[in-house]
């Protein structure tokens, strides 16, 4: 699965941003689908998730302000991020897994100035 990234940019604190993602195969093929984000220095966090029969779950950092939905397109998904913060600020991954296949996205960044 080929997954590729779009959206990211530069904005103000309490700003909004919409990441989406575009998938080779469609999401609904997929048992897990996912955000990561990474600063440097650090280790790939997991921002939210979709699992099939477990629904959507989220980082505590994000709960209440991001959103994470399989778009219109069936090879779409999309992480609506409000009221955006400066430690929100990284690069953000797609992420789809299949059994132990890991599949990632080329990452698009996302800057949050204060």
């Amino acid at each position: 699965v080929q997954l590729q990234a779009s959206g990211g940019g530069l904005v103000q604190a309490q700003e909004s941003l919409r990441l989406s993602c575009t998938a080779s195969a469609s999401v609904h093929t997929l048992p897990v689908v996912a955000w990561y984000r990474q600063t440097p220095g650090k280790q790939r966090e997991l921002v939210a998730s979709i699992r099939h029969d477990f629904g959507i779950d989220y980082a505590d950092s994000v709960k209440g302000r991001f959103t994470f939905s399989r778009g219109n397109a069936k090879n779409t998904l999309i992480l609506q991020m409000n009221n955006l913060r400066p430690d929100d600020s990284a690069v953000y991954y797609c992420n789809a897994q299949r059994g132990n296949l890991y599949f990632w996205g080329q990452g698009t960044l996302v800057t949050v100035s204060s």
